[in-house]
């Protein structure tokens, strides 16, 4: 009987039994937080973040390192350290349960050079480096098993298990972080595409830069590293959007006008993507504070409203439930996910993860059964 296994494995404990009125009690079972565990590490591209998660998907553990860009000269040796103080947490036979890696990154790390100003031979070394494999080949990583996945759609991903997104058949999601980015589930699917770039929105062309062939960019508009660079041409500390700051003076006229022009832009994706697809809603997130959320969410509802919705319904836009920690949270799923999930058929406890996933993002699809 699976069940009998399961508890065996120690991946789901009895819970006192539940009698009725008539027949015999009932014997629910649930998760065991200490069945497994995964880690996740988020490359980003202003710091790694790392994570572990138990096997009811809580958080454990932390540790955040800081850099100005990742240089892959220290970036790997930073992961191997970040994964030796998550494992150290754990007792011996806790750390025997760490089902694996999963790496969240963006698609194009050497992208966006001149924005970002980091030097040439850097942007070089990040086209050369295969992420997956080098971390998997780091000596305290090599004993797991490492997925990677673009950043925004691990973002998705944590959303969609842990957040909003269990009850939408479809909708888009949107990330804000150095830049903007995002996912789209479609019919209960995540979806990847051909090169594993759907739902990246910020590369969604805006208006044209007044005679310049190419045109603005959303990430140009409605991107952290733009707010960051209002505040420090204003002589202010930059990184204020993560906390009370951003809506208080000094911060907050410039915050505001961020907003604002975030917002119309923002709107102008979602009038477009609404057009393409019959979404369920449009779900927004990030790694600002949730003050500067709820604002973000007004300007963009007031932009939706100046656009012509005739022939097409507009979606409701929603606040994302994860925060800061979506993209990291992705990535720990993935391998708890590949390594637990039952298939579709496959009977299972009532508290068992909700979502059969499987990992297949980069080329496809992530099913949910």
């Amino acid at each position: 009987m699976r069940r009998r296994r399961y508890e065996k494995d120690g991946l789901v404990l009895r819970l006192p039994s539940v009698r009725g009125r008539v027949g015999q009690p009932s014997v629910p079972i649930a998760l065991n937080p200490n069945g497994a565990f995964s880690i996740g590490i988020k490359v980003g591209r202003r710091n790694l973040d790392a994570l572990l998660i138990d096997f009811s998907g809580n958080i454990r553990e932390r540790r955040i390192v800081e850099h100005a860009f990742p240089d892959p000269d220290r970036v790997f040796e930073d992961i191997g350290m970040l994964v030796e103080r998550l494992r150290a947490t754990l007792v011996r036979a806790q750390r025997a349960r760490i089902c694996g890696i999963g790496l969240a990154a963006p698609l194009s790390l050497d992208g966006w050079r001149d924005v970002l100003g980091f030097a040439p031979k850097v942007a070089k070394a990040w086209q050369r480096i295969d992420l997956r494999q080098r971390v998997a080949s780091l000596e305290v990583c090599a004993q797991y098993r490492v997925e990677a996945v673009k950043d925004t759609a691990a973002a998705c991903l944590a959303e969609f298990v842990q957040g909003r997104g269990g009850k939408m058949n479809s909708f888009l999601y949107i990330f804000i972080d150095t830049f903007i980015g995002g996912g789209v589930v479609i019919n209960g699917h995540l979806y990847g595409g051909r090169s594993g770039n759907a739902g990246a929105v910020g590369s969604i062309a805006l208006n044209s830069r007044g005679g310049k062939s190419a045109p603005n960019q959303l990430l140009d508009v409605a991107s952290l590293w733009s707010l960051d660079l209002a505040y420090g041409n204003a002589g202010l500390a930059k990184g204020a959007w993560a906390d009370r700051r951003a809506l208080m003076s000094p911060w907050k006229s410039i915050t505001q006008a961020w907003l604002k022009q975030s917002g119309t832009a923002i709107a102008h994706t979602i009038n477009g993507a609404a057009c393409l697809l019959d979404l369920d809603c449009v779900i927004i997130d990030g790694s600002f504070s949730r003050e500067v959320l709820t604002c973000l969410i007004d300007n963009v509802e007031g932009a939706l409203k100046l656009h012509n919705w005739e022939g097409v319904s507009a979606p409701p836009v929603l606040a994302g439930r994860i925060g800061p920690d979506a993209q990291a949270l992705g990535g720990a799923l993935l391998p708890l996910y590949a390594k637990y999930s039952p298939e579709p058929s496959t009977p299972r406890p009532k508290s068992l993860p909700r979502e059969a996933l499987s990992t297949r993002l980069k080329t496809g699809s992530m099913h949910r059964s």
